[in-house]
């Protein structure tokens, strides 16, 4: 789960958006907007002349009977308008998101959010979409976290002229969107998270132009679970092209799993616990008992098995999710549209990912042994893993942990860091990268290698930190303590997601810079790197960081670790 900086001073945004709406009855305050089910009005926001469009659901509210069950499309219509101008509810889920801002939280979750240039598609005609979906390990994370504001991404593509509009969406998270076992395979109803994201998609594909965007020039774009479900949604149904999307953006994820694949009878104990601890065991329909439940009961229950050793993940159905993505991606069973895709140097320092006090080989030996592998593949792991302080990460850290730190952390730090963040996200990300350049479809990929803070050292340049830079949300570029090469940064970045989602191509952004981002091909397998510390902020280099390792778990990810 992804360590979350401060809320805060984001809800001052969201704040100050809804007190537009005590404004009433003027078509520049109310923006409206007609769907198939009926009319919505939403908020004109002046001073960044945009229009939000708030808490749409797009799908029925998967309570009662309907939870635990594929989400189902909207039965409803009306006349008149109807509200748009509160967000919805956050999906109930277990992590830092929802503990701050937790009064928001439903099982009657399944909206979305629309944020528009106001009139702008009257003059450049419909608008390119970029659809975003949130992180938070498929347990937390939500549309209406504020750091996923997309007013000044807006604005930049505005300012660049190539304007774009934005779609936020929630799906339900935990075991209430993730519950997998062999009633669920039977019943058909696993992955439910991955469809409420994927009925999003229809719903954007039915609706999008009322709202003055182009059904045409959709953009899926996600960041860790979002990310990896980005990257699943580009292998579902065994890759088939179903129209939803002409470009994909992945920052630290990948169409392989994020962790291993479970089958549903290793699932099983765990979802016998949950019948027994509901006492559901004799009911003819386990499912059909628990969607009986309350919801504090079984949100409860819930939460005390967040500690499973099994990860709340996609699974292989054999319906939307028919193989492992390592498979699909070497059969070229992936929709061929252009790819961004990229991580962060230092993912293996992030707390779910990096395991922490790991001070001597047989500790590294057994905790490699605890993905499931067999007797001699982690002595091969461990050769090419060595314990070696210049070759872990992060490159921050010169050496072991300090004496102030070695107690948490452990000797062997940046050997694990190291292993654990090219299993979970670099290896995939390699994989993929290749897989479309096999393919000749156009693949971008990048690294962040950027330290947030000066005494981060430990960390280096994290997960998730680049998510601020990419949204241009300026408040949340370092603190007090970040360099004056942070904005200069972000004003790129946030310009080159901007150019990919509304022309394919990152390099159209508008700055005056001499660094151009390949196209990664099998001749050219080069990342863009982006850092504060050189002159354009960004360069090229080779994609060939951990070869051995990473070429290894590439390997593997189609036998021992399944993903």
């Amino acid at each position: 789960m992804y360590i979350l900086r401060p809320l805060l001073p984001f809800l001052t945004l969201l704040t100050t958006s809804h007190s537009l709406t005590t404004t009433t009855n003027t078509s520049l305050t109310h923006p409206a907007a007609t769907t198939h089910n009926g009319t919505y009005y939403g908020i004109h926001q002046s001073s960044l002349h945009q229009d939000f469009f708030f808490g749409i659901p797009y799908a029925q509210p998967p309570t009662g009977d309907l939870r635990f069950r594929t989400p189902q499309s909207l039965n409803t219509s009306w006349t008149g308008q109807r509200n748009a101008t509160e967000l919805g509810p956050m999906c109930i889920g277990y992590g830092t998101t929802q503990d701050v801002l937790g009064d928001y939280m439903s099982e009657d979750c399944l909206t979305l959010n629309v944020v528009r240039p106001s009139n702008v598609s009257e003059e450049y005609g419909p608008l390119p979409v970029a659809v975003w979906i949130h992180g938070g390990s498929f347990e937390s994370g939500a549309a209406r976290d504020p750091r996923y504001n997309m007013t000044a991404i807006l604005q930049q593509s505005v300012q660049m002229g190539k304007p774009m509009m934005a779609v936020t969406l929630n799906y339900r998270l935990s075991y209430w969107g993730w519950l997998f076992g062999n009633e669920v395979l039977e019943e058909g109803v696993a992955n439910l998270g991955l469809r409420d994201q994927r009925l999003a998609l229809h719903w954007i594909q039915e609706n999008i132009r009322a709202f003055g965007g182009d059904p045409s020039k959709v953009t899926i774009w996600g960041q860790e679970a979002g990310a990896f479900s980005v990257g699943l949604h580009l292998i579902a149904y065994a890759g088939r092209d179903d129209g939803l999307f002409r470009a994909a953006i992945s920052e630290s994820g990948n169409p392989t799993l994020m962790w291993s694949s479970v089958t549903a009878t290793e699932y099983q104990p765990l979802y016998d616990a949950f019948i027994a601890s509901t006492n559901c065991t004799s009911a003819p329909s386990t499912l059909s008992c628990l969607r009986t439940i309350p919801t504090s009961t079984l949100s409860a229950l819930f939460t005390r098995n967040l500690t499973s050793h099994i990860h709340t993940n996609p699974v292989i159905d054999n319906d939307i999710i028919q193989s492992l993505g390592s498979t699909a991606l070497r059969s070229g069973h992936f929709v061929h549209v252009p790819y961004l895709t990229g991580t962060n140097f230092d993912e293996g320092t992030q707390q779910g990912f990096g395991v922490e006090g790991i001070n001597t080989a047989a500790q590294f030996l057994s905790m490699v042994q605890s993905d499931g592998l067999n007797t001699t593949t982690p002595q091969h792991i461990a050769a090419i893993y060595p314990d070696d302080p210049s070759l872990g990460i992060p490159a921050t850290l010169p050496s072991r942990p300090g004496n102030n730190t070695i107690a948490t952390y452990g000797a062997q730090w940046k050997r694990s860091a190291a292993y654990n963040g090219d299993k979970v996200m670099h290896a995939g990300r390699r994989l993929a990268s290749t897989s479309w350049a096999e393919r000749g479809v156009a693949v971008l990929t990048y690294q962040w290698n950027v330290m947030m803070h000066a005494t981060w050292y430990i960390f280096g340049a994290r997960h998730f930190d680049e998510v601020a830079f990419v949204f241009y949300i300026g408040m949340d570029l370092g603190g007090d303590d970040q360099k004056p090469t942070f904005a200069p940064l972000s004003d790129l970045m946030s310009r080159m997601w901007a150019g990919f989602v509304t022309t394919l191509d990152p390099n159209n952004h508008g700055l005056n810079t001499s660094v151009v981002w390949p196209e990664y091909t099998l001749d050219n397998k080069r990342n863009m790197v982006f850092d504060v510390n050189v002159t354009d902020l960004a360069y090229i280099e080779d994609d060939d960081f951990r070869e051995d390792g990473i070429s290894y778990l590439m390997d593997l990810f189609s036998g021992d670790l399944k993903k």
